[in-house]
């Protein structure tokens, strides 16, 4: 008997045992296949309604001049002024261009804006008038913005990797180290220690009196986003898609929660720089997802997914006229504001274009710069109604002196002062002044501009 005659021989005489095989072969294919499937699509969103919440109070409005010192305002990065006043319609008082892009906001103290264009060149300009009061070549590729404290910069460089210390007033450097890797984790100050990320996975800390390395701890990944610091902790996300809590005196890690990815066995990566409210914190992420984490122990208290790339950083409010929101970027082009507590959506709206860079918020406006048409749009954080929109923006939006906004452009600031403002109120505060400070110089440096995604 040949072997299709033993085949057929088989099927004749054992057929029940045949379509048992071949029922139970097909079932394990199916099971293998459902199994594989449940283990690789993207995980469903996370709703924690066990999870901390801290309600605080809404701050006043500030009738007056204050400083915007640091990348998201303050060093928990949440990005809102409660300025009295700052709102449209605006008049320009002047606009500072040049070549080079200008893809991180600048910082305000004292009458003065600090930035760093693509190419290196750091500047500080007259507030009042848009004049530069010097610039100096700090590298040849820059993505951040500079942090000030006690009339010092401290700026880090992607190429060449190091970090600077200049003298806010006149420019010069003060110290520079070098880094193991590029540097783009616009830094904070607190006390006597700089703290910023690294491309080479290292959270660093660094005496900002000598720019000694007081510590390193490595993370999930490489660094890309600003540390945010609270009580004690830094938060910071990496590019292993996790976001992290950091002992800022030790440097020891407190916490470490993965993000949940866009399925197939990956996780997100966080170039979102979080910002610290009512006990969270909040992030967007490259899996599209917006995500909310207790501050304490890492807990994912909720998790929410727009139709594109969340780079953009969050700006987090409660006002007198608005409930705790987060206020985020994506790039579908919308702009969303999502409950603090539990990530419910109390409005998006249309930005226009693909919302790359971080959002800001000065008075009961949230303002947010795209990416597709190069403007710059703002919206009522209560109702999500859309009120000022400016044709010059791309990655940043804007800042404030609690007087003006100072509106970022691809490569250009522009000051604009609300028509209804009052001259009572313009009283700038100064930076505290400085001990025998050294001479003014000066100097140019101008280099091609680098396209970069956000």
């Amino acid at each position: 008997m040949g072997a299709w005659g033993a085949v057929s021989h088989f099927w004749h005489t054992r057929r029940g045992i045949a379509v048992g095989l071949i029922a139970a072969g097909v079932l394990s294919i199916a099971g293998a296949g459902f199994l594989a499937y449940q283990v690789l699509k993207r995980p469903p969103d996370v709703h924690n309604p066990n999870a901390t919440f801290t309600p605080q109070k809404p701050p006043k409005p500030k009738a007056r001049a204050v400083n915007w010192p640091v990348f998201g305002l303050n060093p928990a990065r949440t990005r809102y002024l409660p300025a009295k006043g700052v709102k449209p319609p605006f008049r320009k008082l002047w606009r500072f261009t040049e070549r080079p892009l200008l893809e991180f906001p600048p910082i305000y103290v004292g009458g003065r804006l600090y930035f760093v264009d693509n190419n290196g060149t750091a500047r500080a300009l007259d507030a009042d008038n848009g004049k530069v009061l010097w610039e100096r070549s700090v590298g040849r590729l820059n993505a951040s913005s500079p942090a000030y404290s006690k009339h010092r910069l401290y700026i880090v460089n992607l190429t060449p990797g190091h970090i600077v210390k200049l003298n806010a007033k006149t420019g010069k450097t003060i110290w520079k180290r070098s880094l193991p890797g590029r540097a783009e984790s616009s830094p904070v100050v607190i006390g006597r220690t700089v703290y910023f990320g690294c491309e080479d996975g290292n959270l660093y800390a660094l005496s900002t009196i000598s720019g000694n390395v007081r510590w390193a701890t490595g993370l999930g990944g490489p660094i890309k986003s600003a540390p945010a610091y609270y009580g004690g902790t830094l938060y910071v996300g990496d590019y292993g898609g996790y976001m992290n809590a950091v002992d800022a005196k030790t440097g020891r890690i407190r916490w470490q929660t993965s993000s949940l990815g866009q399925g197939f066995g990956t996780s997100g990566q966080f170039y979102s720089t979080p910002a610290v409210a009512f006990g969270r914190v909040y992030a967007g992420n490259n899996d599209s997802r917006v995500y909310s984490f207790d501050r304490k122990d890492g807990t994912l208290a909720w998790s929410y997914s727009t139709g594109g790339y969340a780079y953009s950083g969050p700006t987090v409010a409660n006002t007198r006229h608005s409930p705790p929101t987060v206020y985020i970027g994506s790039f579908d082009g919308n702009v969303y504001a999502l409950d603090a507590k539990d990530g419910s959506v109390r409005w998006s709206r249309s930005a226009g274009g693909q919302v790359i860079g971080s959002l800001s918020a000065v008075g009961d406006i949230v303002y947010a710069a795209e990416f597709t048409y190069n403007s710059t749009v703002g919206f009522m954080m209560r109702s999500g109604k859309r009120v000022f929109r400016y044709r010059r923006g791309t990655y940043s939006p804007v800042i404030s002196d609690g007087r003006r906004i100072y509106l970022t452009g691809y490569s250009s600031i522009t000051a604009l002062q609300p028509y209804r403002y009052k001259a009572k109120v313009a009283r700038r505060i100064e930076a505290p002044k400085a001990k025998n400070p050294p001479p003014r110089k000066q100097g140019r440096s101008q280099r091609n501009p680098k396209q970069k995604r956000r």
